[in-house]
């Protein structure tokens, strides 16, 4: 059919009524089993395709999942979106995806807009400030990346082994003078929580720690290399690979080629540019796989509240 076709178009042809078309799209279990395999036949048939928005003003579901990262130009996070794309474009789901910039309040704004929009379900990215109650309230229709929370379904990464894998990778090859390049600890994960980490770690091996934290971008890091860096300095860890990138620009400057640097996000463009590093993959699109797989089984209410962490790789 090359007209396109209505609810009561579909509605005369399968000899019901209007109404029940709609049950029958919005999945009322009250229709029963022969008139809705009549309803569904025809509608494969014609080609017929319900509107989303249609679906959602009648009760029904809208098929769409709301993603709010913390910011679109960060790889990490669209490494994860990708996973989650690709698990809920497989269940037959759309997607809205919305920045909140690190502000609670942008957060809060954004669930209110996609609960106007009746969207499924929500998978947040959290960050330090970020305002769980508005996403905790909508229990089995959320699920956040990054954060702590017991009230509804995490997933998290292994901040304290991420960066146990990079410092047991120098140690393994005899270095002892290793400086490390964090975020300030305000930010709880990224930075809090690796710089700790880098502690724990030169305790147990015996190493005098040597430190700076600042913002979380390449230029930050390029400023404060000079820092952490020692005649007998041997390598930097780094706790994301932004930070890598200034570190290893400014030590390709101070011609220190004799330090190796290690990042975190597995970017594929830190070693390509600078050939003395390597990165630590926490698992950013296995995280978002998991992360939409949860939500999806919590909308289809076969699962409770969970909390995954994603191991690291080197």
């Amino acid at each position: 059919m090359t007209q396109k076709l209505t609810i009561l178009d579909i509605a005369k042809l399968a000899g019901v009524g209007k109404s029940t078309v709609s049950r029958v799209l919005t999945n009322d279990p009250k229709v029963k089993p022969e008139t809705r395999e009549k309803v569904e036949q025809v509608i494969r048939d014609s080609g017929y395709v319900p509107s989303k928005s249609a679906q959602a003003m009648r009760g029904g579901s809208a098929k769409v999942v709301g993603i709010i990262l913390s910011r679109l130009d960060s790889p990490s996070e669209n490494k994860a979106v990708s996973g989650i794309l690709e698990v809920i474009y497989q269940a037959g789901y759309d997607a809205v995806i919305m920045e909140s910039q690190f502000s609670a309040e942008k957060t809060n704004e954004h669930l209110a807009v996609l609960q106007k929009r009746n969207v499924d379900g929500v998978i947040v990215f959290g960050f330090s400030d970020c305002d769980l109650s508005a996403i905790e309230a909508l229990k089995h229709k959320a699920v956040v990346i990054a954060v702590d929370t017991d009230r509804i379904s995490s997933v998290g990464y292994d901040n304290h082994g991420i960066i146990e894998l990079a410092m047991n990778h120098f140690v393994q090859q005899g270095k002892q003078h290793i400086s490390y390049m964090g975020v300030d600890p305000s930010d709880k994960t990224t930075g809090l929580m690796r710089l700790n980490a880098y502690k724990a770690c030169c305790q147990k091996a015996d190493i005098a720690p040597c430190y700076q934290t600042g913002q979380l971008s390449h230029e930050s890091a390029y400023q404060l290399t000079d820092d952490v860096i020692r005649p007998e300095t041997e390598a930097i860890v780094c706790a994301s690979d932004t930070l890598a990138m200034g570190v290893a620009k400014r030590l390709q400057e101070l011609g220190r080629s004799d330090i190796q640097v290690s990042g975190v996000g597995a970017t594929d463009l830190l070693s390509f540019i600078f050939p003395n590093t390597f990165s630590i993959d926490p698992g950013y699109f296995k995280a978002g796989h998991a992360s939409a797989n949860l939500l999806i089984k919590q909308l289809s209410g076969q699962q409770t509240i969970t909390h995954l962490t994603q191991e690291a790789s080197l």
